[in-house]
């Protein structure tokens, strides 16, 4: 696949993909969270290339979304599937889903909306879905304790290429490997000449090394799992809470997990975390050793009488003796016992094996002295088997996870996608709960003998600010272009939102707000709401340029119009949109234009232009009672005519009431509401 073929790809953008391991498979899925590793890439923008590479597949020139209301109605029920997403990912991947004229796009996200819809929103799924995000790339790893040496200098080109988180050091000889086996607790030597040498420190000679770099430095491995510890975790359990299949063991991944600390060392080796703690507290526990020892000399002085005759005194001061050798011979044992305290106190503070308490009863000698005082040789050689000790162990527990791990690091990454991607699911399948959804039929525009249109059943317009069970269901049906007519406040627009609604779900392969929804699939959405009071010249200019561009080619499209005779005086706009509906009757475009001008439109109009109504049945206590379902072929009455029309009612019953003497002054009255009320006949 050419990179920068797929729309809103650059060079430098093809540069960043063509990192990922399999680019192409990432854009052909849509997987944002593969996308978005990429280098610079974010999850917002990964939507985008994602849903450019989707319209490059299926050969989809996009621009369904024809005016600023209709992709204002595609982003307010976007915006409804995405509240009901736990995690951000799956929000911006419900960006790659949007409204097309291609007939392959809207099967295939059909086929994936209809198995969405099986899912049931489980509360423990979204409760464990909320600790699940995207696996993160792990940073550069750096380690210190360990290095590689050759003599080699190709060989230490090759070193550093292949193992770049080790550092590499050129020795000349045995004698320079010892020097590097002081500073660093494992040495790695690579070249076969080392075999035999022995010197003092930890020294493995591995020729093939750099052939098995997993061996040599498994952080390598485990810094992914160690960075992503948390939302494997989450993966994992909600794999478990919905039942989910795997692409892995979840037990021995999760055994593996609990055996990996944050920050990518081993946790659970009761071995490894006293060698730890004994390399990390040795110079603590010495100085309270030391405490120990001469605390046990100060009180041993303070309590013992010390007599010295004058020529044992003369004898020592002659040999040139100064007071430990005075003390070494009077406080000998105490001075014994102190020395054999402060070693115990060391042993038992660091939980030291035999062979380690060996060298730490060295490091306080036999020789009098006070204070007592710690050998720094002694401290030193304890401190590096310590640590050499330690890092021994912890190199073979990571090898040994590594090596349990490495495998499924694939399958991590799959886990952790599928439960995105259940996430997803789950917001189309609460979506299509919270609003009775149904999954519509959308008809190709081959198979049409004759004009389809829209047909609608028991639709709840989404954007309605009202809960569902408050919304009157609407059925409404149009073939062909129509005016819509109705009293103010009776739901013309709510009803132009829902059928909007419907067609960008629809086109978008999604469940509808219906009971049943059947239309046509078409080319594009043309949603003109209302204006703001008339415009000027140059607007309303603007405004008939444009629905004469749709009037020479809207053949396909579905045009709405939401009261357009405010755009200039009520007489123009009539002619005008008479003229619309003519062009686009004539093209087979399907069109609804709610208007109050409906019945003036018709009079002007070159065809027999459909009237539907939404018809108020009439006033209680002052407010409209509306059947919100169109009636096809019917010019609704208006609010002003159910008001003189309820005045005339309520008049005549007053007349028949009244007596002969004030009848005429009522008959008169009734008079003028049944004349006002002839007007609208």
């Amino acid at each position: 696949m050419d990179l920068e073929s797929i729309p809103g790809v650059g060079e430098k953008t093809a540069r960043s993909l063509s990192v990922l391991d399999d680019p192409e498979g990432a854009l052909r899925t849509g997987d944002v969270a593969a996308i978005a590793a990429a280098p610079d890439i974010s999850q917002g923008r990964a939507a985008r290339i994602a849903r450019g590479a989707i319209r490059r597949e299926h050969d989809d020139p996009g621009g369904f979304l024809a005016t600023d209301r209709a992709r204002e109605v595609y982003r307010n029920v976007l915006g409804l599937l995405q509240e009901r997403t736990v995690t951000e990912y799956a929000a911006q991947r419900l960006e790659t889903l949007y409204p097309s004229a291609r007939r392959s796009r809207i099967e295939e996200v059909q086929a994936f909306a209809s198995e969405a819809m099986e899912r049931e929103p489980d509360p423990a799924v979204l409760e464990a879905l909320c600790g699940v995000e995207p696996l993160q790339q792990p940073g550069d790893v750096r380690v210190r304790e360990r290095c590689l040496a050759t003599t080699d200098a190709e060989r230490y080109a090759e070193a550093r290429e292949a193992i770049p988180e080790l550092p590499v050091e050129v020795v000349e000889d045995a004698q320079g490997l010892a020097e590097l086996a002081r500073g660093y607790a494992t040495v790695i030597a690579l070249d076969e000449s080392f075999a035999g040498v022995t010197v003092e420190g930890d020294v493995q000679v591995e020729p093939d090394a750099l052939e098995n770099p997993a061996d040599v430095v498994p952080e390598r491995s485990l810094a992914f799992f160690a960075r992503n510890r948390d939302r494997l975790r989450a993966a994992v359990e909600v794999h478990r809470a919905a039942d989910l299949e795997p692409a892995c063991d979840l037990e021995t991944l999760t055994d593996g997990l609990s055996r990996l600390a944050e920050d990518g060392t081993v946790a659970g080796d009761d071995e490894l975390d006293r060698l730890t703690t004994a390399a990390n507290d040795l110079d603590a526990a010495t100085g309270t050793a030391e405490s120990v020892a001469n605390d046990h000399l100060r009180e041993a002085i303070r309590e013992q009488d010390v007599t010295i005759e004058g020529s044992d005194l003369l004898s020592l001061v002659e040999r040139g003796a100064g007071v430990d050798s005075l003390l070494s011979r009077e406080l000998a044992d105490e001075h014994a016992a102190a020395v054999e305290a402060a070693r115990e106190h060391l042993i038992e503070a660091l939980s030291l094996d035999p062979g380690e308490a060996e060298l730490a009863r060295r490091v306080f000698t036999d020789e009098p002295a006070f204070p007592v005082e710690r050998d720094e040789d002694a401290l030193g050689r304890l401190r590096t088997e310590l640590t050499a000790a330690k890092e021994r162990r912890a190199g073979r527990l990571k090898r040994e996870l590594a090596a349990d791990l490495a495998d499924q690091r694939t399958d991590a990454r799959e886990l952790v996608r599928d439960a995105l991607e259940l996430d997803v699911e789950l917001a189309i399948a609460r979506f299509a709960r919270d609003f009775s959804c149904t999954m519509p039929t959308v008809v190709e525009a081959d198979a049409r003998s004759e004009p389809v249109g829209f047909a609608i059943d028991g639709g709840r317009s989404p954007l309605l600010d009202e809960p569902l069970e408050a919304i009157d269901p609407v059925d409404y049906e149009v073939s062909g272009v129509a005016l819509l007519s109705g009293v103010n406040s009776g739901g013309k627009t709510s009803t132009l939102d829902l059928v909007a609604s419907v067609v960008v779900l629809a086109h978008m392969g999604l469940p509808v707000p219906a009971e049943n929804a059947r239309l046509q699939q078409f080319d594009d959405l043309h949603y003109h709401g209302k204006t703001q009071g008339t415009l000027d010249a140059g607007a309303f200019e603007a405004t008939v340029r444009e629905f004469a561009d749709l009037a020479q080619g809207g053949e396909g499209s579905l045009v709405l119009v939401d009261e357009l005779e405010s755009i200039t005086e009520p007489g123009a706009s009539a002619k005008i949109i008479a003229g619309i509906l003519e062009a686009l009757s004539e093209n087979g475009a399907t069109a609804v234009f709610v208007s109050h001008l409906a019945g003036e439109i018709r009079e002007m109009a070159g065809f027999d232009v459909t009237i539907d109504g939404i018809e108020a049945v009439g006033l209680v206590d002052g407010e409209l009672e509306v059947n919100r379902s169109p009636v096809k072929d019917h010019l609704a009455r208006s609010t002003p005519e159910l008001i003189v029309e309820k005045l005339a009612d309520e008049s005549r019953g007053t007349t028949a009431a009244s007596s002969r003497n004030e009848s005429r002054n009522e008959g008169a009255e009734v008079g003028f509401y049944d004349r006002l009320l002839e007007k609208f006949d």
